[in-house]
């Protein structure tokens, strides 16, 4: 069997979990090629496989029409982990009891392994874990038994070894689970006995078969956005259908970084491979965002005036004849957060599946080479082609890019006072319990400092505290807190100007410091709030992660935020500075 045709030894059963492709993504990584198929998978089409793990999900396994695995699968000989839900579908299906959850779990915990066996094999009896539950194992199983408590949670973990059965409450598969890592390559190679036989890289020739297979005949336009996303999907056209078959545009939206439309038009030059052009969209996209506030409203515009600029740009020319179709650097946490599994709850929409996008796939007008891999793997093959490394570093950036780093709201209303800080009276995306959150902003009057576990009391504040999804903590502000109000804002060009600014500053000195090597994405976001002619604030989310799936706040050295915060306030109309101290989850990367 050659690498163009691996075949999975572990399937990840999807119940609808943010996270059920991120746990592929994690077996993927230990070496071992996993697939995902739904949750209903018949267990005569599992055979031949080493394991089955059975993902997260938004569900209740009392909710009628509930996602459910065949019931056969348990007694099918095959070994099975169950994470969270899965774990709750495990042991309801098999006689025990799961107990209905008021407020749930979010966060970090401290697990408390009381029976090691394979699954917990070379871990110490305490380890930090990830929780993101509402419901809880009652009871176990017949044949179960409890192998891991926390202080809140008395079945953490369950096991019948002999028939090669687990279940986990928390989630292996997040980084803020410590040695997640090593539980689930237990799992695949001390329960499941698998083999390694996975490399990424390797796949470039298979990517370049399916690309061939799609297109047909027909030529590729590739609307780039200078991310590494669509540069390597780019490549991989070119490559496997020759450059005078790939044409690549950037669209400039008037929502770009400073100096994004000169540096995108530089690096595809550079390329000199395939043909590309600039087009200059800015007014008609604010012109459509005019007014507009809410952000599933902005990615919805956004994504569909990137259809009507496609449209245009396929009528200029000879696109029109039926031989040129659509070319996307669309990843797994694309489709993942905008609902893009069988019982996946929708996050957000992103740009590049909104109505119009779905239209094009379904008349089979596009191609998108990477919708497997996940961005530390696109990043694996852009080094293997050869991109360089101006573009393969690059932090990413999202597709609606500063609109949804803009935040506005429609009326006046003042901060609120609460028992640990101040509720701004901004709205935020979260994910929590694998469903989507749009809730107020906890802010603290204290700064973050590494000898202050900030992050963690933040991980506890939002479990305590049931209308908030993140926190943030003031670093300078040219008002007290009390006396901080919204104004009705929108996209105006004065504003996104003032984020563009702001944006710019601190990737310099982000830059110039190094900081920005030791992170994997920095956003700034422009709220509508402030005080005495000064109506916006700017946050501060530098964050660590792999894939994008999940991330860590990352706090910078004190010397970058006192210079970051004393640069944003000389910019006209800034207010005060925020640091974002919530990971992902409960908070996403970006606020909209």
């Amino acid at each position: 069997m050659t690498e163009q045709h691996v075949r999975p030894q572990v399937a990840v059963l999807d119940t609808g979990g943010q996270y059920c492709h991120l746990i592929a993504r994690r077996i993927r990584e230990q070496g071992v090629y996993a697939e995902v198929a739904s949750a209903d998978t018949p267990v005569d089409k599992l055979a031949g496989l080493k394991g089955v793990v059975i993902s997260g999900g938004p569900a209740s396994v009392y909710e009628a029409g509930s996602p459910t695995v065949d019931p056969n699968l348990f007694s099918a000989g095959v070994p099975a982990l169950g994470i969270c839900y899965g774990m709750h579908l495990m042991a309801h299906l098999g006689g025990g009891a799961v107990r209905r959850g008021d407020r749930g779990e979010f966060g970090l915990a401290l697990l408390d392994i009381d029976e090691p066996g394979p699954l917990f094999a070379g871990l110490e009896p305490r380890q930090q874990i990830w929780m993101s539950h509402r419901d809880a194992v009652e009871a176990v199983p017949p044949g179960f038994h409890a192998m891991a408590h926390t202080d809140t949670c008395a079945v953490a973990a369950m096991g019948d070894p002999a028939r090669r059965l687990y279940g986990l409450q928390f989630h292996p598969e997040v980084v803020h689970t410590r040695r997640g890592a090593q539980i689930l390559s237990n799992f695949l190679f001390e329960v499941c006995r698998c083999s390694r036989d996975w490399n990424p890289a390797r796949q470039i020739p298979t990517i370049e078969d399916a690309i061939r297979r799609s297109v047909g005949d027909r030529g590729v336009l590739f609307f780039l956005s200078g991310g590494i996303d669509s540069a390597v999907a780019y490549t991989l056209c070119i490559r496997a259908l020759g450059p005078d078959r790939v044409h690549g545009v950037y669209v400039d939206t008037g929502l770009m970084r400073e100096g994004e439309t000169e540096f995108v038009s530089t690096l595809f030059s550079s390329l000199a491979a395939g043909s590309f052009d600039v087009e200059h969209a800015a007014e008609e996209f604010l012109t459509a965002l005019a007014g507009v506030r809410d952000p599933e409203r902005k990615r919805n515009i956004i994504g569909e005036k990137f259809v009507e600029v496609q449209e245009r740009i396929l009528e200029r020319g000879h696109y029109l004849d039926g031989h040129w179709i659509l070319g996307q650097g669309t990843i797994y946490p694309d489709t993942i957060e905008s609902g893009g599994t069988a019982h996946a709850d929708l996050i957000k929409t992103h740009h590049n599946r909104v109505a119009g996008i779905q239209r094009l796939i379904e008349a089979n007008r596009i191609v998108e080479p990477l919708t497997s891999f996940y961005k530390d793997e696109v990043r694996e093959l852009g080094r293997t082609l050869g991109l360089p490394e101006t573009l393969l570093e690059r932090h990413p950036f999202p597709g609606p890019a500063l609109a949804i780093r803009c935040l506005c709201v429609d009326a006046a209303e003042p901060v609120q006072p609460a028992e640990d800080g101040w509720v701004l009276p901004v709205r935020s995306v979260g994910v929590q319990g694998d469903s989507r959150s749009y809730r107020p902003v906890l802010a603290l009057e204290r700064v973050p400092t590494p000898e202050e576990d900030l992050h963690d009391l933040a991980t506890r504040l939002i479990n305590r505290t049931a209308n908030i999804n993140r926190v943030v903590a003031v670093v300078r502000c040219r008002a007290p807190l009390s006396e901080l109000r919204t104004c009705p804002s929108d996209l105006s060009a004065e504003r996104l100007e003032r984020l563009r600014r702001a944006d710019a500053v601190v990737r310099k000195l982000a830059h110039d410091s190094g900081f920005d090597r030791s992170i994997w994405q920095f956003p700034v976001v422009l709220i509508p709030v402030g005080a005495a002619g000064r109506p916006d604030s700017i946050v501060l989310r530098p964050v660590d992660s792999v894939d994008g799936m999940t991330a860590n706040s990352v706090l910078m050295p004190r010397p970058l935020l006192d210079a970051m915060a004393g640069a944003i306030l000389d910019i006209d109309g800034i207010a005060g500075v925020f640091y974002d101290l919530t990971h992902k989850p409960p908070a996403t990367i970006e606020w909209e």
